[in-house]
């Protein structure tokens, strides 16, 4: 068919904007009935929030409303990056955003090259279903069940143990933090992380694999490369998304987990936020706060999309 037609068969690149969207509409009205929820859940609760942010720049108070309330400017700001916290917020969560991202990411895609090795599909559902079981835990229950372990009478402490570590409480100690936030991510995280993966290597051609063993390659040079490069553009999508959460550590993990004594390692931004808005009522700073570390994970992911555009033909936009 040449070209799609609507009333008297106008072509429909001589429709205008407001036709062909209304063409469409209409051919589509199931469609766009069902994305409705999901436009307003966005605007609701994503983009209607924003005009809160305006309190990052005065003095917010209740009585006063947002409009009410007198405007201070950057004032917040400033005070935020000439305290004494700033530095030490800014080490602590990018110490954990970058190992996190470090050892945490390439972590479902080694799982999902492995799963995909196995030949066995009983043995390959068991160990996904194993793998993607701690996803669903409630992150209260997570925490809880690392607390226990790494108490000093935990089996994680006990095993260690037998390899000259100290039975002690492992959270109290500001060095082992950032270790176990990482390593119980990874375990909870990995098996879910890893279902994009194998989507994308059930849609790897066939054929390429029949002509790499008529070339002689073995699983390894075919993994190598076929199966990796294949998965590329897949890696660099996440990776970007992955990005534009680098200075978005969850608080919640971070405030089930931490204490006084590990503060110097384990407090940030999102911590911060936390107990300056909720439990200081200090809600024009930590919004301040909150806007900034938007602000730099906004310029984190511009930035790496670039540079993806720039040295390859994946991108986000």
């Amino acid at each position: 068919m040449e070209l799609s037609t609507v009333k008297q068969n106008v072509p429909v690149k001589d429709l205008t904007f407001g036709q062909r969207l209304a063409a469409d509409l209409k051919r589509n009205k199931e469609l766009y009935l069902m994305v409705i929820p999901v436009i307003a859940f966005y605007i609701i609760f994503h983009y209607g929030p924003i005009y809160g942010a305006v309190i990052a720049f005065k003095t917010y108070a209740p009585a006063k409303g947002v409009l009410g309330s007198p405007w201070v400017g950057f004032k917040h700001f400033q005070d935020f990056f000439q305290s004494y916290y700033f530095w030490r917020l800014i080490r602590n969560t990018l110490t954990i955003s970058v190992t996190s991202l470090v050892f945490g990411f390439p972590a479902p895609i080694i799982l999902a090259l492995m799963i995909n090795e196995l030949r066995s599909k009983y043995f390959s559902r068991t160990v996904q279903t194993i793998t993607y079981m701690p996803h669903f835990v409630s992150m209260v229950v997570i925490c809880g069940m690392i607390v226990q372990f790494t108490k000093d009478t935990g089996v994680v402490t006990t095993f260690l143990s037998f390899f000259g570590m100290a039975k002690e409480t492992m959270l109290n100690d500001p060095n082992k933090f950032v270790p176990i936030y990482v390593t119980s991510g990874i375990w909870q995280e990995v098996g879910w992380g890893s279902i994009i993966y194998l989507a994308a290597l059930t849609g790897i051609d066939q054929e390429l694999y029949e002509a790499a063993r008529i070339d002689g390659a073995g699983r390894w040079k075919q993994t190598l490369y076929i199966t990796i490069p294949c998965l590329v553009p897949t890696i660099i999508i996440l990776f970007i998304l992955r990005m534009g959460s680098m200075l978005n550590v969850g608080f919640e993990k971070i405030i089930l987990l931490y204490n006084p004594a590990t503060y110097e390692k384990a407090d940030v931004i999102s911590s911060f936020v936390y107990r300056k808005g909720i439990q200081e009522f200090s809600w024009s700073f930590s919004a301040a706060v909150g806007l900034f570390n938007s602000v730099i994970n906004f310029a984190l992911v511009m930035t790496s999309n670039w540079i993806s555009r720039k040295t390859s033909e994946t991108s986000l936009f």
